[in-house]
C-alpha cells in the first residue's frame, strides 16, 4: 500500500478507531500466556493495549492465512513492541511524514516528548527486535520482527508484512 493513497488514508483511519478502543480480553490474555515464556509474557503485557490488540490481529491474519510457524506468530504478536507507550498524537505525526507530510513533524518534532515519540516509532523494528531478542525469541523471530518493513524473508517476512498491513 502506498504512502497516502486513498487505501493507506483509509487503513490509517480504521487504525486510529481501532486504537482509541483497543481492548484485550482476559481469555485473550490466558490463551497468550500459554503459548509464551514468561520473559516474552511479560514484553506482551508491557506493550501499550493498542499494540497488543494490533499483534493479536496480526496472529490471527497470519494463522487464517495458514500460517502455523511459531517463530513468525510470536513475530507477529511482539513486532510493535518497541513502540512503548506512545500516544494517538505522535502516531498520527508519525503517519503523516511517512505520506510525506512533513511539514506537520516539523512544525511539533522540536518539542521533546514530540521528538522521543517519533524517534520511537521510526526505530520501533529494530528496538522490537532488541527486546525480542532479550526475552530468548529464537534468532529467526527477532530477524523477522528487524525487517518487517523491508522482509528478508521471502516467505514467512512478507506475510508477516501482508498480516500487519491488513490488521
Amino acid at each position: 500500500m502506498r504512502p497516502g493513497s486513498t487505501a493507506w488514508w483509509l487503513a490509517k483511519i480504521r487504525q486510529t478507531k481501532r486504537h482509541l478502543f483497543a481492548r484485550v480480553s482476559e481469555r485473550e490474555r490466558h490463551a497468550v500466556a500459554a503459548w509464551l515464556t514468561p520473559a516474552q509474557l511479560a514484553v506482551f503485557a508491557e506493550m501499550h493495549v493498542a499494540d497488543q490488540r494490533h499483534g493479536l490481529d496480526v496472529v490471527d491474519a497470519l494463522r487464517l492465512g495458514g500460517t502455523r510457524d511459531p517463530e513468525v506468530l510470536l513475530a507477529g504478536l511482539l513486532h510493535d513492541a518497541g513502540k512503548g507507550h506512545v500516544g494517538l498524537l505522535p502516531r498520527i505525526v508519525h503517519s503523516l511524514g511517512q505520506a510525506h507530510i512533513t511539514w506537520v513533524a516539523a512544525s511539533v518534532g522540536w518539542f521533546p516528548p514530540m521528538r522521543r515519540s517519533l524517534v520511537r516509532l521510526r526505530d520501533h523494528a529494530e528496538t522490537s527486535a532488541r527486546i525480542a531478542e532479550a526475552a530468548g525469541c529464537a534468532p529467526r523471530t527477532v530477524e523477522l520482527i528487524r525487517w518487517q518493513d523491508d522482509p528478508r524473508d521471502p516467505e514467512a517476512g512478507e506475510r508477516l508484512r501482508l498480516a500487519d498491513e491488513a490488521s
